[in-house]
């Protein structure tokens, strides 16, 4: 399946995934006090921090090293996975360990303002260790070139389980919140375990306890290249779960804060959705031109990445802008949430500038420079933790936002220089500042018209206006190669001229 393909399939996959986890909020929402839903945002920020200290680089090691393994041995000889899974165990085996050693130090950083995720701390490891494994099936998966399917389990049947969950609850079949959560625990070990049958069904998995020439080959430089690469995710991902984490030890009603920060983190993850399809449909690829030494190939992935993942983001980004509040007011939601719009302009601007960048982070991580990822990690959780810590006590809620824009922007700039001095590769096009500009021109039209007006008649309006103008901007302006031939199927099988 080409890339193209790929990437337009699985982002039709993130978008129902998205309609699915707009549902989902709003039933968080309306039927969550701010406290529960904190719980449920602190399960995976403390989940992304296991999965930083238990993957080891093992996500890297399969991105850059598959196609050595793929080309030089039969897939029954493949024992990548087997030392990828085996590996994954051991490192997780390590973070229970810290988890029962810490555990004092947990209760005592917690239980004054956030008592309530304290009652489930043993519950946090299930959850972990499902996102764990799973990421390292999905690494995988992506270079077996069935993003697809990893897109499916990720963006649909995980919310689709919590959709379940909410409802059963909703209806008392779920006689409570507590076992709600207990339940919830394990959703990411069900997708987990989708997606291993998968790969076993389509016999693309094999296990060998043999090991290959390959890995004999290139242990040195697998170990060594993943030990650094780990202390890089390390701290990115401790970067981006701080946040959270920070707002439950230090504000007062902790829990509760988190729960109105992850209403605003969970909409802006519907403008970050199409960065994973893309990333996913294009990791391969990378990994195969960097070998092939390509750059023609990589730069073209560069730019359309970076202009897709624009106007993609930029699209969302507005029309939630546009009626959040409008949302909070005309669903009924607790009155509590209306804080969280301000804190989601903040969080979704530096996701726009996070994907309106491309897949620099892919592109160094795949390289040979894969060190580079390490250095800018380093920086920015240098940036993040004490950012944080501070605005967080003068802003409470809205300071972590804040703090990781400033991040950010630092963070992207650094991988930017390093591939335009480097590589003479860049991102931008003048179809970039035509997308801003744009996107500019039809936010201002659709705030001037409708911003006085509220009810669901007019979050329909507002939402169609903004997504015809700036829909049609886009084909007529033939912004981005890959939305044009899908725009000429949609014509012929409708019929049009």
């Amino acid at each position: 399946m080409s890339l193209r393909r790929q990437s337009i399939i699985s982002s039709i996959l993130v978008y129902i995934g998205m309609g699915l986890g707009f549902f989902n909020t709003y039933l968080y929402a309306k039927g969550f006090s701010e406290t529960q839903y904190g719980i449920v945002g602190a399960f995976q920020a403390f989940a992304t921090v296991m999965l930083s200290f238990s993957n080891l680089g093992l996500s890297y090691y399969i991105y850059k090293f598959y196609p050595y393994y793929k080309d030089n041995l039969e897939p029954k000889e493949n024992d990548m996975f087997t030392l990828a899974l085996v590996t994954g165990f051991a490192g997780f085996l390590l973070v229970m360990t810290g988890g029962l050693v810490f555990k004092d130090y947990f209760i005592q950083k917690y239980n004054e303002h956030s008592p309530e995720v304290v009652q489930y701390y043993y519950w946090l490891f299930p959850f972990g260790f499902g996102f764990s494994i799973y990421t390292i099936l999905e690494a995988f998966a992506w270079q077996l070139r069935k993003s697809v399917f990893t897109t499916f389990t990720k963006e649909i049947l995980f919310r689709l389980l919590a959709t379940v969950l909410i409802v059963l609850l909703s209806f008392h079949f779920i006689k409570d919140f507590d076992l709600f959560i207990k339940i919830y625990a394990f959703t990411y070990l069900g997708i987990a375990v989708t997606l291993v049958i998968y790969l076993i069904v389509t016999r693309q998995l094999h296990f060998t306890f043999t090991i290959s020439r390959v890995t004999k080959k290139f242990r040195k430089k697998i170990i060594s290249s993943c030990l650094l690469v780990w202390g890089g995710f390390l701290v990115v991902n401790i970067s981006s779960a701080f946040d959270t984490l920070v707002i439950g030890a230090v504000v007062k009603e902790g829990m509760k804060y988190v729960g109105i920060y992850t209403l605003a983190q969970n909409m802006s993850s519907l403008v970050f959705a199409p960065q994973r399809a893309i990333s996913a449909a294009a990791i391969s690829h990378l990994s195969q031109a960097w070998k092939d030494k390509d750059l023609g190939r990589i730069n073209r992935i560069y730019q359309r990445s970076s202009l897709n993942q624009l106007i993609f983001g930029l699209a969302i980004y507005l029309l939630i802008s546009l009626n959040f509040t409008d949302g909070v007011l005309t669903f009924h939601l607790k009155q509590g949430y209306l804080d969280a719009r301000i804190v989601f302009l903040f969080i979704g601007l530096t996701k726009v500038i996070d994907m309106g960048t491309g897949l620099n982070s892919q592109i160094i991580a795949t390289s040979i420079y894969w060190k580079v990822e390490l250095f800018s990690g380093v920086i920015l959780l240098l940036l993040t933790l004490p950012l944080n810590y501070v605005l967080t006590l003068d802003m409470k809620e809205l300071g972590p936002a804040v703090a990781n824009l400033i991040a950010i922007v630092v963070y992207n700039g650094i991988r930017y220089f390093f591939l335009l001095k480097k590589f003479q590769l860049q991102p931008f096009t003048r179809q970039t500042v035509y997308s801003l500009l744009l996107a500019a021109v039809c936010f201002c039209i659709c705030f001037l018209l409708f911003d006085s007006f509220q009810g669901f008649v007019w979050l329909v309006l507002r939402s169609t206006v903004f997504c015809l103008l700036f829909a049609t901007g886009v084909l007529y302006f033939k912004l981005t190669p890959d939305v044009l031939p899908v725009w000429d199927t949609i014509k012929k099988r409708l019929k049009l001229k």
